[in-house]
């Protein structure tokens, strides 16, 4: 059954294996999260039985439909967040990749705090300050996890980027390095609010180059689960 999923999952651990090693990590080191947008969920069960555990989501109402058809597995809110939609998720995920605003931060901490909770959460950045993506810029970082510190329903656990899609993978390896290089010298300061735990990066397109750049979550959805259905 599903002969085709095994052989994808089996060609990019394979692959993962490989960029951990160039970058003189142990493959056990990466995370790898499976994209399942628009994926049927018999489909997203198999690839939890090959052995995925954590899956990430783009839109609130699929996440909050497959979490209550799979609550056993990681689920992780990687696209962008509205504020409205927060309530519905501050129980069902373990990680939020896309934290890109002060008034989201608030949202998030105004759940959290009313359930007794306290979320993971991942700063996304825009280091290609692509005006179509969301994301604070690189310069930008360092007062707003200032900002944050004193909420308690949130803890920021890293950092996250979308590079650019281009044709071929090596043109973004200067985002990764970039944003690789913020992630060190956070880690460096030791701020008690900010956890410089997981660098989220690369997606099916360049998950290779981004691992090799010090990526320790990958999100990838195509080369698992094949094109996307429109």
């Amino acid at each position: 059954m599903l002969h085709w999923l095994r052989t994808n999952l089996e060609q990019i651990r394979r692959n993962i294996n490989e960029a951990a090693y160039k970058s003189g990590r142990k493959p056990e080191d990466i995370k790898l999260i499976a994209v399942s947008k628009t994926v049927p969920m018999e489909t997203i069960k198999a690839a939890w039985e090959m052995g995925v555990t954590d899956f990430g989501e783009n839109r609130v109402q699929e996440l909050t439909e497959k979490f209550n058809e799979l609550p056993e597995a990681k689920w992780h809110l990687i696209g962008h967040l509205q504020k409205n939609k927060v309530k519905y998720i501050v129980d069902k995920v373990v990680l939020i990749h896309s934290l890109d605003s002060y008034p989201l931060a608030e949202e998030i901490n105004k759940r959290a705090v009313a359930r007794g909770k306290c979320l993971d959460v991942l700063i996304q950045v825009n280091v290609a300050r692509e005006p179509t993506k969301f994301g604070l810029d690189l310069s930008e970082v360092d007062d707003f996890i200032n900002a944050v510190k004193d909420l308690p329903g949130l803890a920021v656990k890293g950092l996250m980027t979308i590079a650019p899609f281009v044709g071929d993978p090596e043109a973004v390896r200067p985002v990764f390095r970039e944003l690789k290089k913020k992630f060190d010298a956070l880690k460096t300061m030791e701020i008690p609010s900010a956890e410089m735990k997981y660098l989220s990066m690369g997606m099916s397109n360049d998950y290779r180059i981004a691992i090799e750049e010090g990526a320790n979550l990958v999100r990838i959805g195509t080369r698992i689960f094949g094109e996307r259905k429109k």
